[in-house]
């Protein structure tokens, strides 16, 4: 199976939007909603110190009743943070993104915030592996 740097290396966008722990969440929706994302990492310090989802704002903001222009994102990020390191394998990722209930996982090399997956990047990376595996074994009993 695949490693987290080549599934990196694979993404047609690689840029890693981010967001500061004392930017209003409002700032935050916006910018995950004009790069189409469902995420940022909350970086400070060069240091990834949580990640702040839709889930986070659907869950913190809006069942609350909490007004989004006056909150810090510090206060409704999940933290601490669980990220992975660039070589550990897409099938170690999926099952802590399924053990921990996580949608999102920062890729962290030297204290370095060099990506981020999804659970949909993780999927689409097992399909496409299936679907090579399968014709590689179809190929085989075909002796081609």
């Amino acid at each position: 199976m695949k490693t987290v740097a080549q599934l990196i290396c694979l993404k047609p966008e690689r840029n890693v939007y981010t967001v500061a722990p004392e930017q209003m969440v409002i700032e935050a929706v916006r910018t995950m909603a004009e790069r189409n994302v469902g995420a940022l990492p909350v970086v400070e310090s060069g240091v990834v110190i949580g990640v702040i989802s839709e889930r986070d704002y659907a869950r913190k903001m809006v069942l609350q009743g909490r007004s989004s222009v006056g909150t810090p994102v510090r206060s409704i990020m999940s933290s601490p943070v669980i990220t992975v390191d660039p070589r550990q394998s897409i099938e170690t990722c999926m099952g802590l993104m399924t053990e921990r209930h996580l949608r999102h996982l920062p890729v962290v090399e030297n204290e370095k915030l060099i990506g981020l997956l999804s659970i949909g990047d993780l999927v689409k990376a097992a399909i496409t592996e299936q679907t090579d595996l399968i014709l590689q074994l179809e190929q085989y009993i075909r002796g081609h």
